[in-house]
């Protein structure tokens, strides 16, 4: 060997050894600040919830509802103030996305959630349902969302489902729009309410 190459070899030094506190410090500082943005989501969710706080009690099933004519299996994607795609409304359980199992009789839509409160939806509050792209939060193709419009209280609700089967959807719109109270109707009743 030569001497230049013995005395590289000789200069060569190991890699540094790793400040293990510094690193100990950093991940926990990281772990720090996700902790904190958890925390004020939360806080957040809560504050809006309050906030909607004036939201009747969501309607439950009535003992006799008559002969199911649709039902449908899928997910609950959560309900917005109608016509606002993007105010979400989390209060009485509405912002909980769960499991759904949807049955359409004349007297209205139940609406059965595993794991969170269900609702039903009389006949008399539905307003319209129709297909759509996006709910709060949820983003699918064109058509890929039922949305059912419906009267709470003083507040009109949009929520939104997704069928295991989107083929079934059509029908859904079909039927909700045949039971919902004529649009003549729902405007007479929003004049008198003012």
């Amino acid at each position: 060997m030569t001497p230049a190459l013995i005395n590289l070899a000789a200069e060569q030094k190991s890699a540094a050894v790793t400040d293990w506190a510094a690193r100990i410090g950093w991940v926990v500082g990281l772990l720090l600040f996700i902790a904190l943005l958890y925390w004020l989501m939360r806080e957040g969710w809560k504050w809006r919830g309050t906030l909607q706080g004036d939201l009747p009690e969501l309607p439950a099933a009535p003992a006799g509802t008559g002969e199911p004519q649709l039902t449908m299996t899928g997910r609950y994607h959560g309900s917005t103030t109608a016509g606002e795609w993007l105010d979400r409304i989390v209060a009485r359980g509405l912002g909980t996305r769960s499991r759904a199992e949807l049955t359409l009789t004349e007297q209205g839509v139940a609406v059965v959630r595993p794991g969170a409160q269900d609702f039903f939806i009389p006949a008399a509050a539905l307003r319209g349902a129709r297909l759509d792209k996006g709910i709060a939060g949820k983003v699918l193709a064109e058509g890929g969302l039922l949305v059912i419009t419906w009267q709470h209280g003083d507040k009109t609700i949009d929520s939104g489902f997704r069928s295991d089967r989107a083929a079934g959807h059509t029908a859904w719109v079909e039927a909700l729009t045949a039971l919902a109270p004529s649009h003549d109707q729902h405007s007479n009743d929003m004049e008198g309410a003012r």
